[in-house]
């Protein structure tokens, strides 16, 4: 990227990175797993103070359900891990130890997750682990790429029907699509970072672009941002040369399937597709 062009087009992803690391390390976005709900195929660990024999891995199998030592088959799915441990310490408490001291963690996620697809580095599907927000699924796939647009979908199945693969967001009719601005995001307004479900597909989309072509100092295409002027866009291609004549500059927009050429002021708003022409002076 040339040392004049100025940082305006990546804003976006240095701020979510920042929003990244706050939340990996832990901070204030980091959600707690004592809500998670089990379900089939998660590992559990248990462990049971004063009783190292029956601490350990318990796999939750299809049912719901996995067994323990002394009272058998034991309920999880559809739990809480709060929930699992209360229900581990009223049947040992019924006749095989006093006040015994429970703790139950999963040690391996495998029955909820997400998908996250589109503009970041490391598309794929994620375990939901607990609390699971929207940038922690984010941070998860590497953060998003300098195509990304301004914008994040969260697709989310109208049904309690488990899907097997990622929603698209064409597929309206049998899903939710929850919208999320990125600026928002980045300023602060952790509002927006939305708590995930089950099943949820994370959609970064491309951004369109718009064109800059003449007497600028580095033409070509450039992720437009929503509410781009012209002067920024002029601004993402290195500005205007010396030999640019600014009171001249046009758009070529297709309109009603017919190309036009508008003439153009710094303040413009750019659309998707258009191409900024600066042509050069007359002396």
């Amino acid at each position: 990227m040339d040392a004049e062009r100025p940082l305006f087009r990546l804003r976006v992803v240095s701020a979510l990175a920042t929003l990244f690391i706050l939340a990996l390390a832990g901070g204030p976005l980091r959600g707690q797993v004592n809500n998670y709900v089990v379900g089939p195929q998660d590992v559990l660990m248990i462990a049971l103070f004063d009783q190292q024999d029956l601490s350990g891995k318990y796999t939750v199998e299809a049912d719901g359900t996995f067994t323990f030592p002394l009272i058998g088959r034991v309920k999880a799915g559809g739990l809480t891990l709060r929930s699992v441990e209360e229900a581990l310490r009223k049947e040992l408490s019924n006749g095989f130890f006093k006040n015994p001291q429970v703790s139950v963690a999963v040690d391996q996620y495998r029955s909820q997750r997400v998908f996250v697809v589109g503009e970041v580095r490391m598309p794929g599907t994620y375990p939901l682990t607990g609390d699971t927000t929207l940038i922690e699924a984010l941070a998860r796939a590497g953060s998003t790429t300098e195509n990304a647009s301004g914008e994040v979908l969260i697709v989310r199945s109208r049904t309690a029907a488990k899907v097997d693969g990622p929603l698209l967001p064409e597929r309206e009719h049998a899903a939710e699509v929850i919208h999320v601005d990125i600026k928002e995001l980045q300023s602060g307004r952790l509002s927006q970072n939305a708590q995930l479900r089950d099943s949820d597909t994370i959609f970064i989309p491309r951004a369109e672009l718009v064109y800059v072509f003449g007497q600028v100092k580095d033409p070509g295409g450039f992720p437009l941002r929503k509410g781009t002027t012209v002067l920024q866009a002029l601004s993402l291609a290195g500005g205007v040369t010396d030999r640019g004549a600014t009171g001249r500059i046009r758009i070529a927009r297709v309109v009603a399937g017919k190309r036009t050429e508008l003439k153009a002021t710094p303040e413009d708003v750019v659309q998707p597709g258009d191409t900024i022409i600066v042509p050069e002076r007359f002396f």
